[in-house]
């Protein structure tokens, strides 16, 4: 007998222990049954048609928990978004009462598709985040997951701060710190693309612990020192939400205010997939704005340790990066020393006084003939980062790119797709 036309159904919960907050599930749900709110992210039973789109892209693993429920008894988003743990299974007698009762009293919505959903929405019926990737390219490195966390052996790590610098120019808008941790004898070993936990200390306004927050790490594989096992990041110290409002950020001026031989206490690694290819003579794309920078700062500083070795040939480096004004570009000073024959930069500023407002997207329609060549190149690779309001326009400037050049989209965005050839991070 099916279980929900007994009156029984499979539940879909997200562990808040062990949820990061990265958002990859909602954004990536495609009937909009994720949600959240300052604490949590939570599955509406109502909307979740278990289609499975958010279960692999998960760094964490907090997405795939399941609990058997009476369907009129079904975990509430209110309830929900108030757990500190995820409840325990239900008593069998009760399963088998719900059951035997059977469910006729409370059918299950089902969700209208995605694209009626957007277009109800007043939104374009373009779903970019369908062509993002949660396959690694073949040729990455075997990445190292949940080594520290809730459900860890070791809950956390302590690091101890060995650097703490600003990236961008003086403003009080744009304050961005280049931070460096070290974890000594700790075992921490991270690749590019990959982030971490960072755990702030103090409690919530209702008195709880603060969850993690989710930093990608800024710098290549054999740390930001090399040789040695620390790492870095790239954090802009929120002092306002993305609607304008004041608002300070606990995790963001907490790690912007550290001194160095302050120590902090991490979780992770996370990441399986936004990983860098290491055959050679594969092509690199990176997108992004802002702080999305530090998994492409990784990738850069990877590539341009490879060729300073003279043991690594490698292919095209490309990158699109975008900010409001260059006073507001992270690492502004250092991409300009890179040397020309080794990145393709392309930087794309939107509120420079006196000049019309660029984006990423517009410089990759300039370089519209490159991306195409670079598109009918199964040795490329691409990465978006940022704001989740840049992906859309990225996606579309691919998909534009490819057409103009006589590429079929759907052809291309699939084996983008499958061939872990396109990522995409956005939050």
């Amino acid at each position: 007998m099916d279980l929900s036309d007994a009156g029984v159904i499979k539940q879909h919960l997200i562990d808040p222990e062990i949820c990061i907050r990265c958002n990859t599930c909602e954004a990536i749900c495609p009937v909009g049954a994720i949600t959240h709110d300052s604490r949590n992210y939570v599955v509406d039973a109502a909307k979740c048609n278990l289609c499975m789109d958010c279960i692999s892209p998960c760094p964490t693993g907090s997405i795939d928990n399941w609990r058997l429920m009476p369907r009129v008894r079904a975990y509430p988003v209110s309830e929900q978004l108030a757990w500190d743990t995820l409840p325990g299974e239900l008593p069998a007698e009760e399963l088998a009462a719900a059951a035997e009762a059977g469910g006729a009293a409370q059918p299950v919505v089902e969700p209208a598709p995605a694209s009626l959903v957007a277009a109800d929405q007043g939104q374009t019926a373009f779903d970019s985040a369908r062509y993002g990737s949660v396959t690694p390219p073949w040729s990455a490195a075997h990445p190292y997951t949940n080594l520290y966390g809730p459900k860890s052996a070791a809950k956390s790590v302590t690091a101890t701060v060995a650097g703490n610098v600003r990236v961008t120019d003086v403003g009080h808008e744009y304050d961005t710190h280049h931070i460096v941790l070290d974890f000594g004898s700790t075992p921490f070993p991270v690749l590019e693309g990959q982030s971490i936990g960072v755990l702030p200390p103090g409690t919530d306004a209702r008195g709880r612990p603060h969850h993690a927050r989710q930093y990608s790490v800024a710098s290549p594989r054999n740390g930001e020192r090399p040789g040695y096992n620390n790492l870095s990041l790239t954090i802009k110290r929120v002092l306002q939400d993305h609607q304008g409002a004041p608002v300070r950020g606990v995790a963001s001026n907490y790690m912007c205010d550290l001194k160095v031989g302050d120590t902090v206490e991490v979780i992770g690694p996370f990441g399986a997939s936004f990983l860098m290819p290491n055959h050679p003579r594969s092509h690199i794309v990176m997108i992004c704005t802002g702080t999305g920078s530090a998994p492409m700062r990784a990738m850069t500083e990877w590539r341009r340790r490879l060729r300073a070795s003279g043991k690594f040939e490698g292919g095209r480096l490309m990158l699109f990066f975008g900010a409001r004004t260059k006073e507001e570009l992270p690492y502004f000073g250092p991409l300009q020393n890179l040397p020309k024959d080794f990145i393709d930069l392309n930087l794309a500023f939107s509120r420079t006084p006196g000049a019309p407002k660029r984006y990423v997207q517009d410089l990759m329609r300039e370089r519209a003939a490159d991306l195409a060549s670079l598109l009918a190149d199964p040795d490329s690779h691409f990465y978006v980062c940022g704001l989740k309001s840049m992906e859309e326009g990225v996606v579309l400037a691919l998909r534009d790119v490819a057409q103009q050049a006589g590429l079929n989209w759907d052809t291309v965005g699939a084996a983008l797709k499958s061939q872990g050839r396109l990522h995409l991070e956005t939050y």
